[in-house]
C-alpha cells in the first residue's frame, strides 16, 4: 500500500510533467510564424530606432515625429523630395515680389483633412499665425520671426508679408514644422492627429508600434498601400534580430552599421546607403579656456583622422565634412583639407598657445551609439597630439541639461540633423558659445540674398568662417542606411529631412511583412479591469470571513499607510533629479522662448506641494496626471503596459514553478547521487547564464533559423489570445530560466532541512518510505522559504525585466519607466514606481496568506 502510494504520487507527477512536455510540443510545432494566414500586398510594416514623444510635428522638435507624420498624416504648403528640392504640395506654385519682402501662394482647391474639414487659405494662416503667436511651443518659431503679417486674398490665395528678404522661405515653410493643422483639430493633434496626408492615424500601442491606413478623400493620388505599420525597435541587436526574421519589411534608418554586410549578402533584402542631413561634430566650448583660443580648438582639428573615424566608429558608413554643412545642400564648399591630420601641428599649436606639455579634457558624450563609438576612437587620437581626454557617458537628459543648458563640458560629441541650420553659430546662447561680429555680419546678408547664386557665394563664405574660426571639431555626414526586403520599392534612400515618405511604396513580388492577417484582427479583449476587481473583492471578502475583518483592515491599514509614505519619498526624490522635460522635447534648436512656454503649458511652474497634492489627488481617481512626453493620462499608460508586463511575469512565475518542483524534488530524493549532481550542475549554469543571452539564443534558434515564433513585438490581446500569448512565451522562457534555477536549489536545501526534522524520523520510523515521507510531510514545510523566493521574484518580474523588453522589443512597463527616466517624464516613473510599490505590497499580502494556509502552525497563532 506504501510503495503504491508513493508509485501513484510519481506518476501524478510523470503525467503533470507529460502534459507541460506536450504544451511545449503543440507550441513548437505550430505553424511558423508568419503562416497563418496569405501575406497582404497593401501592407508594409517599418522599424524604426525612436518612438514619436507625441504626434504634432508643430509642438516641440523630436525627429521621431516627422518620421511618421510627415507627408504621410501632415503635408505643408511645400514639401521635400528625397533629393532635397522644393516641390509643391497644398500650394500649387508661388512667386515673390521683386523686393523680396512678399510671397503669393496659389493654394490647390477642394482639399479636405482626414476629418472632412475643409482646407483653404484660412486654415493656412492660421496654422502660420499659430507658429509665430506669443506662447507658441513650436521649436522654429525663431526662423519664422521674418514673418510680419499674414493676408488672405482669397480663399485659394495667400500673401505672405516679411520685415526682411527671406529667400529661403518656400524651403522652410517645408519643414514638418510648418505643415497645415486645422483649427478644429489643432489642440489634440498630438494624440489624434487629422492632416490633409493620405494616411491616418489607426491605433498607437505606445511603446511598440503605430499604424496608419489609408483614408479616402484624398486630394492627391492614393498611395498603393492600405497599411502602414511603425514597429519602434531601439536595440540594435532587436533589430537585426526583427529584420533577419522578417518581423519588419524594410529599417529606414538601420542602427547597426556593424551588421549590414551580412544583409548586403542575403539575396532576401536589399541594402541602400543614401545621405543624412546628420552632421556630426565635435562641440568645443568656446567659452572656457583654453578653448577660447582660437589655436588650441585648431589643434583640436588637426589632431582628428576622420576617415580612421568614419571606419572605426561608423565601419566606413559617412562622409568627412570640414565645416557645419551638408554636402548635398546648395553652395557646399569643400574645406575637409583645410585641416589635415597632422598631430605634429597639433602640438605645435598647443606650444605656441602656452600649453608646450599639452592638456587635459573631459569629453562628455550623449548616449547615442554613433558618440560613444566615435569617443572611443577619438581620444586616441587627441592622445597623439597631446590632448588627454576623459570620457563622461551621459545618458539624454543629463547631457541636454549639464552640456546643451548650462555648458558644463570641455568637449561633447552630438550630431545636428537638422537641415540648413547654420544660423545657431549666430545664437549667443547656444552650447557651443561662438560669438563673432564678421559671423553675424554674414548671416545677415545670407538672409537678405536676392537670388540664389549671390547666396550660395554667400553660404561658401559664411562656410569658410566657421571653419577658420574652428569653433568645433567637424567630423563627418551621417549615411542613411535602409535595409528593405528586396522587393520593395519606393522608399527614401537620402533623408533631406526626418522623414520616411512611404506614399510612394509599393511591393513587386512577394514577402509582406508576416503575421499580417493576425494583426489586422480588432477583436475585442477580455475586460481585465473587471475580472481583476471581481476578483479581489472576491478575496477580500473571503480572507474576512476566514480570518476575520478585524486581522483584514489591520493589514489594509498598514499597507495604505505603506503607500502614502512611498508616494511622498518618490515625489521627493524625484525633485532633485536634474533635466528639463520641456528641453528634452524641444530639440537641440529650440529658443528658450519656446522651452519656457511648453513648460508653462506641462504645469511645471507651479510649486512642488501643489505638484504632489495635484498629482496624488490624480492617483485617487486612477488618472495618475497627465504624461509630459505622450500627453495622454499616465493611468492609460500604465494599463497598457500592464498588459504585457503582468501576463508576461504570470507566465514566468508559472513556468519557473513548473520547472522548479520536478528538479527540486528530485534532487532532494536522491541527495548524493550523479542524478542530485547533475541537477545541481544544470540550476548552476541556470543561475550563471544572463537572461538576456539566454534570450538572445532563443531569437537566433527559433525566430532567425527555424521561423516558429517572432523575434519581438507584441499584436496586442485585441489581435486575439493565440498572438499575443505566443509573443510572450520566448520571453517568459528567457525570464523564467535564472528564476526556476533558483527556486529549484532553494527547495532542494528546504526539503532536505526538513527531512531531518523529529517528525520525518518518525514518520520513518512507522514505515513511509523516504518518497512518501517526503511527499506527505515534508514538502508542505518546504514550501515556506520558496514562497518566499518567489514574493521577492514577482515584482522583479514585473518591471525589472526591461533587459527582456528590450531584446524582444516589449511594451512593458520596466521600458516604459526607463524611457520615461530618459526622457524626464517625472510624473510617469513616480506613478510607474508607485504602482510597482503597491505590487510589492499586494503580492506581500498574499505571500502571507499562503504562509497562513501551507503552515499550520501559523494558523494557529492566528486564532
Amino acid at each position: 500500500m506504501k510503495r503504491g502510494w508513493g508509485r501513484q504520487a510519481w506518476n501524478r507527477l510523470g503525467r503533470t510533467l507529460l502534459a507541460a512536455t506536450l504544451l511545449v510540443g503543440l507550441t513548437v510545432l505550430a505553424p511558423p510564424h508568419g503562416a497563418e494566414a496569405a501575406p497582404v500586398r497593401d501592407r508594409l510594416v517599418l522599424g524604426l530606432p525612436l518612438e514619436p514623444p507625441n504626434l504634432d510635428p508643430t509642438s516641440g522638435a523630436a525627429a521621431a515625429v516627422d518620421e511618421v507624420v510627415y507627408g504621410n498624416v501632415f503635408e505643408g504648403l511645400t514639401r521635400l523630395t528625397q533629393n532635397g528640392a522644393v516641390a509643391p504640395a497644398l500650394a500649387e506654385s508661388w512667386e515673390a515680389a521683386p523686393d523680396g519682402l512678399t510671397w503669393n501662394f496659389h493654394l490647390r482647391r477642394g482639399v479636405t483633412f482626414s476629418d472632412g474639414s475643409p482646407f483653404d487659405a484660412s486654415v493656412a494662416k492660421f496654422s502660420l499665425d499659430r507658429i509665430t503667436a506669443e506662447g507658441s511651443t513650436n521649436a522654429q518659431k525663431a526662423l519664422f520671426e521674418p514673418i510680419r503679417n499674414i493676408e488672405v486674398v482669397d480663399p485659394a490665395t495667400l500673401r505672405i508679408h516679411l520685415s526682411r528678404p527671406m529667400a529661403t522661405l518656400p524651403y522652410v515653410l517645408a519643414w514638418g514644422d510648418a505643415v497645415m493643422v486645422s483649427p478644429g483639430s489643432a489642440a489634440t493633434n498630438a494624440v489624434t492627429p487629422v492632416g490633409t496626408g493620405p494616411f491616418k492615424l489607426q491605433g498607437w500601442q505606445r511603446g511598440s508600434q503605430l499604424t496608419l491606413t489609408r483614408r479616402g478623400g484624398y486630394w492627391g493620388t492614393p498611395p498603393r498601400l492600405n497599411t502602414v505599420v511603425f514597429r519602434f525597435i531601439s536595440d540594435p541587436t532587436a533589430a537585426f534580430a526583427a529584420v533577419s526574421a522578417g518581423d519588419v519589411d524594410a529599417f529606414p534608418n538601420y542602427p547597426a552599421p556593424e551588421n549590414v554586410a551580412q544583409f548586403q549578402r542575403d539575396p532576401r533584402f536589399r541594402v541602400v546607403v543614401g545621405a543624412s542631413e546628420g552632421k556630426v561634430i565635435l562641440g568645443i566650448n568656446n567659452t572656457r579656456a583654453p578653448f577660447n583660443d582660437v589655436r588650441v580648438r585648431s589643434a583640436l582639428s588637426y589632431a582628428i583622422d576622420r576617415d580612421a573615424l568614419i571606419q572605426g566608429a561608423m565601419f566606413g558608413f559617412g562622409q568627412p565634412i570640414g565645416s557645419h554643412y551638408s554636402r548635398q545642400a546648395p553652395g557646399y564648399v569643400e574645406l575637409t583639407g583645410l585641416y589635415p591630420h597632422d598631430p605634429a601641428k597639433a602640438r605645435a599649436l598647443l606650444a605656441e598657445a602656452g600649453y608646450p606639455n599639452g592638456i587635459d579634457v573631459t569629453l562628455r558624450l550623449p548616449p547615442r551609439p554613433y558618440a560613444r563609438r566615435s569617443g572611443e576612437v577619438l581620444i586616441s587620437q587627441l592622445a597623439q597630439a597631446g590632448i588627454r581626454a576623459k570620457i563622461e557617458n551621459l545618458e539624454w537628459a543629463q547631457w541636454l541639461d549639464q552640456v546643451f543648458k548650462r555648458r558644463q563640458f570641455d568637449l561633447t560629441i552630438v550630431e545636428h540633423v537638422e537641415p540648413m541650420d547654420y544660423d545657431i553659430y549666430g545664437r549667443k546662447d547656444y552650447y557651443f558659445g561662438y560669438d563673432s561680429p564678421a559671423f553675424d555680419a554674414l548671416l545677415a546678408q545670407v538672409n537678405a540674398a536676392a537670388d540664389d547664386p549671390t547666396r550660395n557665394r554667400l553660404l561658401g563664405d559664411l562656410q569658410r568662417r566657421i571653419a577658420d574660426d574652428a569653433v568645433n571639431g567637424f567630423l563627418f555626414q551621417s549615411s542613411r542606411i535602409g535595409v528593405w526586403k528586396a522587393d520593395l520599392n519606393g522608399l527614401w534612400i537620402n533623408g533631406p529631412i526626418a522623414a520616411n515618405d512611404v506614399t510612394g511604396a509599393y511591393w513587386t513580388g512577394a514577402g509582406a511583412a508576416s503575421a499580417a492577417a493576425a494583426a489586422e484582427r480588432t477583436g475585442g479583449g477580455l475586460p481585465w479591469g473587471w475580472i481583476s476587481l471581481i476578483a479581489g473583492v472576491a478575496l477580500l471578502a473571503f480572507v474576512a470571513w476566514r480570518f476575520g475583518a478585524a486581522w483584514l483592515l489591520k493589514k489594509l491599514g498598514g499597507h495604505a499607510l505603506t503607500l502614502l509614505a512611498a508616494t511622498v519619498v518618490i515625489f521627493l526624490l524625484l525633485q532633485v533629479v536634474p533635466g528639463d522635460p520641456a528641453a528634452y522635447m524641444m530639440g537641440l534648436n529650440a529658443s528658450p522662448e519656446s522651452i519656457a512656454a511648453l513648460r508653462q503649458q506641462m504645469g511645471l511652474e507651479g510649486s512642488g506641494f501643489e505638484r504632489y497634492l495635484a498629482w496624488l489627488g490624480d492617483l485617487l481617481t486612477g488618472k495618475f496626471g497627465t504624461s509630459y512626453t505622450y500627453q495622454v493620462p499616465v493611468g492609460g499608460l500604465i494599463a497598457e503596459r500592464l498588459a504585457v508586463s503582468a501576463p508576461l511575469a504570470l507566465m514566468a512565475t508559472i513556468l519557473s514553478l513548473a520547472v522548479a518542483l520536478p528538479i527540486g524534488v528530485t534532487a532532494a530524493s536522491r541527495r548524493g547521487t550523479a542524478i542530485d549532481t547533475g541537477l545541481i550542475g544544470v540550476t548552476q549554469v541556470g543561475v550563471a547564464l544572463p537572461n538576456f543571452w539566454i534570450a538572445m539564443l532563443l531569437i537566433l534558434l527559433f525566430s532567425v533559423n527555424l521561423g516558429w515564433f517572432s523575434a519581438g513585438g507584441f499584436p496586442g490581446w485585441s489581435a486575439g489570445f493565440w498572438p499575443a500569448f505566443k509573443a510572450l512565451i520566448l520571453p517568459a522562457v528567457a525570464l523564467a530560466a535564472p528564476q526556476a534555477a533558483i527556486l529549484a536549489r532553494v527547495l532542494r536545501t528546504a526539503l532536505l532541512d526538513t527531512m531531518n526534522e523529529d517528525y520525518i524520523r518518525t514518520a520513518r520510523a512507522k514505515g513511509l518510505s523516504v518518497n512518501q515521507a517526503l511527499w506527505r510531510h515534508a514538502l508542505r514545510n518546504a514550501w515556506i522559504p520558496v514562497l518566499t523566493i518567489l514574493g521577492l521574484q514577482f515584482p522583479f518580474l514585473l518591471a525589472g525585466g526591461i533587459i527582456i523588453e528590450n531584446v524582444f522589443s516589449l511594451p512593458g512597463l520596466g521600458r516604459l519607466v526607463f524611457q520615461a527616466i530618459t526622457q524626464r517624464d517625472l510624473i510617469v516613473v513616480q506613478s510607474v514606481v508607485v504602482v510597482l510599490v503597491f505590487a510589492v505590497v499586494l503580492v506581500s499580502f498574499l505571500i502571507d496568506l499562503a504562509y497562513l494556509f501551507a503552515d499550520p502552525r501559523l494558523r494557529g497563532r492566528r486564532a
